[in-house]
């Protein structure tokens, strides 16, 4: 059995190794290329943004020099970096147990296949 907490990142497909171009012509195969692309790179664009948002919070709480409207103001940037990260990896839990429950765990939950 699989452990609940591996990641297998599904990583970024080229057109050709994918198999969907059939005589030079994109099919709807390659709609699964596409949308698995985006969700990587989305991912990847909420992680850069979390850590620079846990950055700026805490140069800022740092830089604060006990002024509390400073304070304040780094510590709701910090709050809202947390929350960002909690919806982020919770999100990515509950599919994950989805899978679990529901699809054998076998990780295809996050397998983007169109009608085989």
């Amino acid at each position: 059995m699989l452990p609940l907490f591996a990641v297998y990142a599904q990583g970024i497909q080229e057109w050709n190794d994918s198999g969907c171009m059939v005589d030079g012509v994109p099919t709807l195969k390659c709609f699964e290329v596409v949308f698995g692309n985006i969700l990587f790179m989305a991912s990847a664009l909420i992680v850069l943004v979390l850590f620079i948002m846990f950055v700026m919070g805490s140069f800022n709480y740092l830089t604060s020099l006990g002024n509390p409207e400073k304070i304040k103001k780094a510590q709701g940037t910090l709050k809202y970096a947390l929350v960002g990260f909690v919806l982020f990896v919770s999100s990515f839990l509950i599919l994950k147990i989805i899978d679990l429950l529901f699809l054998g765990g076998n990780g295809e939950i996050f397998q983007f296949k169109i009608g085989e």
